[in-house]
């Protein structure tokens, strides 16, 4: 008995063997099932702890529950320890092989290997499954790091592969999972608390900001620090910081730059550049590009920063006066990422639209702002959006109490009810 086939056995599906899968996540699982049957490699994206491993399992044991027999699975994490010395690509073929042999399944084959890009060169075995018609195999991975498909890779892969971007909870993933109703009182639970999945089985503020804080260690170092040999850590940790604090608001990396030499600091706008491309890479927070409205073109310069979950806001830096209508239009944003569309922030004249979204032939203005407390406030919020002159989708979303009535066109929206809306 091969040693190693012997050690993956308890993370598989052998022998009737059953695997924790988790909270379910039909809003990933269904949507990867319309691809599934084909040699198409299946890519799952996203933060470490959004829930990558666990969508993994589902379709696994989905596969197992559908009649797929379980031997025909081979589930590889590379994040525990018994893959500590799984490097290269070679290594990784001569494991799948040692399965093959071991367990000779019949039949279609499938393949799932968890975060992918920590073996030097994964691309030449799944791209060598995936073309190899000697066998029927199918192959999903994941992996923390957006670059992972840039480049030579994609060209490679070109055609061969379907990208699913995974995120922490949705609002209504989140009352699902803690039994709470869709109302303004649990989004302002979800919108002060965070939504990466074991978070939300934890208690007490001392332990959540325990897990947060392990969780940005383990990014900082694992995903960026050690893959990119980074010279001046604390640099990063204070340009992270610095991000979740000015979040949705507007700067370029020059302004960041002369902040950090304004303390006293040394460092220079390629060094600033590339580690903020670093924070990106591991989706620790989304750049977000101005749009000129009426011009239609992209400015370059100052662009706003999302980041990929507020847990870090609120259990890490929750002292730094940060208002609950930034938090709002953070969450608007990761929203419509969900959904499936490519976001700017908008301008027009002298006024700023939070944001465009764009899906397919789908494009909807989105003004985000606390409560529309005064006329002052409403004013504020609708204008921007009145004077857009096309007649796209415009709506204003909100934590009122009230459903507002359409004005000139423009929809009301309130905060919790905004997934449907967009679907």
């Amino acid at each position: 008995m091969n040693e190693r086939i012997e050690q993956l056995r308890k993370y598989n599906l052998w022998d009737g063997n059953t695997i924790t899968t988790g909270y379910e996540r039909p809003l990933y699982t269904e949507k990867i099932a319309q691809y599934m049957g084909n040699r198409i490699i299946k890519v799952l994206t996203g933060q470490r702890r959004v829930g990558k491993s666990f969508l993994l399992r589902q379709i696994a044991s989905r596969l197992v529950y559908q009649g797929v027999n379980g031997s025909n699975i081979l589930i590889i994490n590379r994040e525990l320890t018994i893959f500590d010395d799984l490097y290269t690509y070679k290594e990784l073929d001569e494991l799948i092989k040692a399965y093959l042999k071991e367990l000779n399944p019949q039949g279609r084959v499938y393949i799932f290997i968890d975060e992918v890009q920590e073996i030097e060169g994964w691309e030449k075995v799944v791209n060598s499954y995936s073309q190899d018609y000697t066998g029927e195999y199918e192959l999903f991975i994941t992996g923390s790091n957006s670059k992972m498909l840039a480049g030579e890779l994609s060209t490679l892969l070109a055609g061969r592969y379907v990208e699913f971007c995974i995120y922490p909870l949705s609002f209504d993933e989140y009352i699902r999972f803690k039994g709470l109703g869709c109302d303004k009182q649990s989004y302002m639970t979800y919108l002060q608390d965070g939504a990466f999945p074991e978070l939300t089985n934890l208690a007490g503020e001392e332990v959540k900001r325990n897990y947060v804080n392990g969780l940005k260690n383990t990014i900082l170092l694992r995903d960026i620090i050690r893959r990119h040999n980074i010279k001046d850590v604390r640099l990063l940790e204070d340009l992270f910081t610095y991000l979740v604090n000015n979040a949705s608001n507007l700067f370029s990396i020059s302004s960041i730059t002369n902040y950090i030499k304004s303390r006293g600091r040394k460092t220079s706008y390629d060094t600033v550049a590339a580690y903020i491309g670093y924070i990106e890479e591991s989706y620790l927070a989304h750049r977000v590009e101005r749009y000129n409205i009426r011009g239609k073109e992209v400015i370059a310069g100052t662009c706003k920063y999302y980041m990929n979950d507020l847990a870090f806001k609120n259990h890490l830096y929750s002292g730094m006066g940060y208002g609950i209508g930034y938090l709002l239009e953070n969450l608007v944003y990761i929203e419509l990422l969900r959904a499936g569309y490519e976001v700017y922030v908008g301008t027009l004249r002298n006024k700023e639209v939070d944001f465009i979204a764009t899906r397919n032939d789908r494009i909807i203005y989105v003004q985000s702002t606390y409560i529309l407390t005064d006329e002052e406030t409403v004013n504020r919020e609708y204008t921007p959006l009145e004077m857009i002159a096309d007649n796209y989708e415009k709506m204003v979303v909100s934590l009122d109490d009230i459903q507002w009535p359409l004005r000139n066109g423009i929809r009301h929206v309130q905060a919790w009810k905004l997934a449907e809306v967009i679907k």
